[in-house]
């Protein structure tokens, strides 16, 4: 008899229309279990049974819930999911009471076309779908709610990426004198470091390792740990900070009651310098690209850039090396080498071949 337990409960494997299908019978008891399972039998036989999915009584709600709670929140990193609760705030209020079996693709494409017509970027609605449709695979695959996920079949939008933004050096110069002092710090040390602006506001002092110069990063995309170098300019940054360490908060960088750095009051006063500076399309994430620019600029390898910056893959890294012509020049230069060098081997071999007619 095709009867197991999970837990407690008393589950049913039965093969129907040449599947296999695993239903619970919502009992503890075996014998009871069992009369359920001999009455399923007999509705089969005379085709009165209909499979009913475990999700059929639930919504999207149900759904973004249970994957908020259950998946999101234990499997990732703080500040990535609040990320997933503001993408599934707007899902939320789009399918929230639409039963989480009868989701169509349809309504996944005018989902799309309302969220772009808000102003929403292509990236963002991409987003919403890639978080609706895990939810759905592990409702597919691990709670056995739904048969069929309605995510796969929609296309998702298109993303035009623009090209890099990165700061001269003289626009360097001009928005550190636009900025003020404890600004002039979270500049530097994002420019030499290529640290994320959460990663910077929520650095440590147990991170950090004046002595070796080096920090650990703790919370990344990915959830692991990089211990990385410091140039002497970043050490600078942390020397000064450590002249001022309060012993009110752990922080590294806080703010005049000795809180950690809140990010809007951050960028806004990067704004306001970056517009006394006189410097156009550049954000605080754009430290960032410099980093990554500069290093390429001067030669430095892909992997080694990439190592740095903590990238997840090499694909990341490798627009960065267009940004700069100059740093490709090398590469292309190899070619005339190799031209200056057969015409000498030529030239050689004709003066030997000369001699020997001689």
């Amino acid at each position: 008899m095709a009867l197991y337990r999970r837990g407690p409960v008393w589950w049913m494997r039965l093969s129907y229309q040449g599947r296999q299908v695993r239903r619970s019978t919502e009992v503890t008891d075996r014998k009871m279990a069992e009369r359920i399972y001999g009455k399923v039998l007999g509705l089969m036989a005379e085709g009165k049974w209909f499979e009913r999915s475990p999700g059929q009584d639930k919504v999207v709600t149900d759904l973004l819930e249970r994957y908020l709670r259950d998946h999101s929140a234990p499997n990732k990193a703080a500040t990535t999911h609040n990320r997933d609760k503001s993408l599934a705030a707007h899902l939320l209020r789009a399918f929230g009471t639409v039963p989480v079996d009868q989701l169509r693709p349809a309504q996944l494409a005018d989902y799309k076309a309302s969220r772009r017509a808000a102003g929403a970027a292509p990236k963002t609605v991409n987003d919403e779908l890639t978080l609706l449709g895990h939810a759905y695979k592990l409702a597919l695959l691990e709670w056995e709610w739904v048969t069929d996920n309605p995510v796969l079949k929609v296309k998702k939008e298109k993303i035009r990426s623009k090209p890099g933004r990165w700061l001269t050096a003289e626009e360097e110069a001009r928005l550190l004198a636009a900025s003020p002092c404890w600004l002039q710090e979270l500049v530097l040390f994002a420019l030499h470091t290529g640290m994320r602006q959460s990663e910077i506001l929520n650095l440590h002092w147990s991170q950090v390792d004046l002595t070796r110069r080096t920090l650990m990063i703790l919370e990344q995309k990915n959830g692991g740990q990089d211990t990385l170098p410091l140039n002497a300019t970043a050490v600078e940054v942390l020397q000064a900070r450590a002249k001022v360490r309060s012993i009110s908060t752990a922080h590294v960088f806080f703010n005049h009651a000795e809180h950690r750095w809140d990010a809007r009051n951050l960028l806004r006063a990067f704004y306001q310098a970056r517009r006394k500076a006189r410097i156009e399309g550049f954000r605080f994430h754009d430290l960032r690209h410099t980093f990554a620019s500069r290093l390429v600029q001067a030669g430095v390898d892909l992997y080694t850039v990439q190592r740095l910056g903590r990238w997840k893959c090499m694909k990341m890294v490798q627009h960065y090396g267009h940004h700069y012509p100059e740093s490709l020049r090398g590469g292309a230069e190899v070619l005339d080498r190799l031209r200056a060098q057969a015409s000498t081997n030529l030239a050689q071999l004709a003066g030997v071949a000369a001699g020997s007619t001689a």
